[in-house]
C-alpha cells in the first residue's frame, strides 16, 4: 500500500489550521422552543444578538412545535442522551420537569456553579415564585410570561353609548355594557381564550380562591381539586345564561376566539397579554383598548392579582460544565433590561424583570401605547397568596383538556354547570392519582 507524500511545510499549515478552527470553535447550545411565525423570529433575533456579543458561545434555536409536543420531545430525547442544554416548557408542565428526576439542572445550582451573577430578587415576584421550589429557588428561567388581560373594542363602546375609556371592572359591568352593545347592533358581548386558564385558573386567583387543595399543589403530592366551588358554580352558572342571550360566545379552546374580535362580532376579547402584538396588528378598523380582568365586586378579597401563563426555560443535565457556563452566560443576556424590555415591548408578554419594566416606562412606551402595562399592573396588583401563586399540578395539560370537554358540555346545553364541574373535579382527580403513582 502506497501513501502519498506530504511536505513538513504542509503538515505544519494543516495542523495550524486544525488548531486554529478548533480554539475559535463557538461551543454549541442548543435551545429547543416552542415559538413559531413572528415570535419564533423574535427568538432567533435575541439569539444572534447573544451570539454576537461574544464569540464562546453560538446558541442554536430549534422550533420543536407545541408546547406539548416540545417537552415530551425533550423528554425522549433525554432518555436517548440526545437532549438539548435548553427546552421551553409551557408553565403547566413545571411538575412534570420538576419529577423528572436527573433530568434536570435547577437554574439557581447552574448559576452558582458556573460562578455567574444571579440574583432572583431582580426578577417580579409574581413570575418568579410560580417557577421556585418550597425554599424560594429558582429552578427555571422565566421567559415568555403572560398574563390574561381584556381587550375591548373601543369604537364600538362609543357607538353604543359607553365611555371608550373606561372597559368594564366587574362581571356585571360586563353584562351590562353587553346588553348595550347588543342593542347598538353587534352580534356577541365577550369571547375568551383558554378558558381553564382565563375563566377558571385567574378567575380564582383574582378572588384569592383556591383551584386545589396543598396550596394549589404547591404544598406537594395527594392533592384535589377544587373548582366546583361556589364561586366556580356561579361564574359558569352566568356564562351559560349569557352564551343564551348572546352576552358570551364560545368561539374555541385556545386563541380561536381572536378573528371574532379583529371582524367586530365581538367586542370584548379575553387572553394572553402576549397576544397583544396580534390583536395591534388585526384591529384595523377600530380603536381597542386593554382593561384589566373583571371580577365580583361582593367576594371578599377581590380583586386580589391574576397569575402567569407562558413558558420558562428548562436546563436538561447531561453536557459538559463548560456548555453550562454558556447558558448561564445567555440567561443573564436575556435578563438584561434592554433585551427583556425589547422583548415585552414588541410581544406584549411581561418584563420578567423590575429593571425592565422600568426602563419601558422611562422611554414613554406606555404613554405612547395605553393598556400596555395592565399586565404588570394587574399581577402585581397585591402581594401573592398561596390561592393567587399559581398551580403546581401533575398531569395538569391533560386536566385543562378535561375542564374544555366537560365546559364544551355546557355551552351545547348536554351538562348542567354543576355536573360539569362535578366531572372536572372526578377525572381530574383520577389524573392527579395516575401522576402520583408514576412519581410519588
Amino acid at each position: 500500500m502506497k501513501f502519498r507524500s506530504l511536505s513538513l511545510a504542509t503538515v505544519s499549515v494543516a495542523a495550524t489550521l486544525a488548531m486554529g478552527t478548533g480554539a475559535n470553535a463557538a461551543t454549541e447550545i442548543q435551545f429547543w422552543h416552542a415559538m413559531g411565525g413572528e415570535l419564533g423570529a423574535k427568538v432567533q433575533e435575541i439569539a444572534d444578538k447573544f451570539n454576537a456579543s461574544q464569540s464562546d458561545y453560538k446558541v442554536v434555536p430549534v422550533f420543536k412545535g407545541t408546547y406539548t409536543e416540545t417537552m415530551t420531545g425533550a423528554i425522549t430525547a433525554f432518555r436517548a442522551k440526545q437532549q438539548p442544554h435548553i427546552v421551553q416548557v409551557f408553565e403547566v408542565g413545571t411538575a412534570t420537569m420538576m419529577a423528572a428526576q436527573g433530568a434536570v439542572y435547577p437554574v439557581y445550582q447552574l448559576m452558582a456553579d458556573a460562578k455567574l451573577p444571579f440574583d432572583p430578587k431582580a426578577y417580579l415576584q409574581a413570575v418568579t415564585g410560580y417557577y421556585t421550589d418550597t425554599k424560594g429557588n429558582m429552578l427555571s428561567m422565566p421567559f415568555n410570561s403572560s398574563t390574561p388581560v381584556l381587550y375591548y373594542n373601543k369604537t364600538a363602546f362609543a357607538k353604543a353609548g359607553l365611555d371608550p375609556n373606561t372597559p368594564p371592572k366587574t362581571w356585571k359591568d360586563v353584562e351590562t355594557y353587553s346588553e348595550k352593545l347588543l342593542a347598538a347592533g353587534y352580534k356577541c358581548g365577550f369571547s375568551t381564550g383558554w378558558m381553564p386558564w382565563v375563566q377558571m385558573e385567574n378567575l380564582l386567583a383574582l378572588h384569592n380562591q383556591p383551584i386545589g387543595t396543598k396550596a394549589n399543589g404547591f404544598g406537594g403530592l395527594n392533592t384535589e381539586l377544587t373548582v366546583n366551588s361556589p364561586l366556580e358554580l356561579r361564574h359558569i352558572t352566568n356564562m351559560a345564561e349569557w352564551a343564551k342571550k348572546g352576552i358570551f360566545k364560545y368561539t374555541g379552546r385556545r386563541s380561536d376566539g381572536a378573528p371574532s374580535f379583529y371582524n367586530e362580532e365581538c367586542t370584548m376579547y379575553m387572553n394572553s397579554s402576549g397576544g397583544y402584538a396580534g390583536v395591534k396588528a388585526n384591529a384595523k378598523t377600530f380603536e381597542f383598548g386593554v382593561g384589566m380582568l373583571p371580577y365580583y365586586d361582593d367576594v371578599k378579597g377581590a380583586p386580589q392579582n391574576s397569575i402567569i401563563g407562558g413558558a420558562a426555560l428548562w436546563v436538561l443535565k447531561g453536557h459538559k460544565a463548560e456548555d453550562y457556563k454558556g447558558v448561564g452566560q445567555f440567561f443573564n443576556f436575556i435578563s438584561k433590561p434592554e433585551i427583556q424590555a425589547d422583548w415585552h415591548q414588541v410581544t406584549g408578554y411581561l418584563p420578567i424583570t423590575t429593571a425592565a419594566y422600568e426602563l419601558s416606562k422611562s422611554q414613554g412606551f406606555y404613554d405612547k401605547n395605553p393598556g400596555t402595562d395592565m399586565s404588570v399592573r394587574q399581577i402585581n396588583l397585591n402581594p401573592p397568596t398561596e390561592n393567587s401563586k399559581g398551580l403546581r399540578f401533575g398531569n395538569y395539560a391533560q386536566i385543562r383538556d378535561v375542564i374544555d370537554e366537560e365546559l364544551e358540555g355546557v355551552w351545547s346545553g348536554q351538562k348542567s354547570p354543576k355536573e360539569a364541574l362535578d366531572g372536572i373535579v372526578s377525572r381530574g382527580n383520577d389524573l392527579l392519582r395516575k401522576f402520583e403513582k408514576t412519581n410519588g
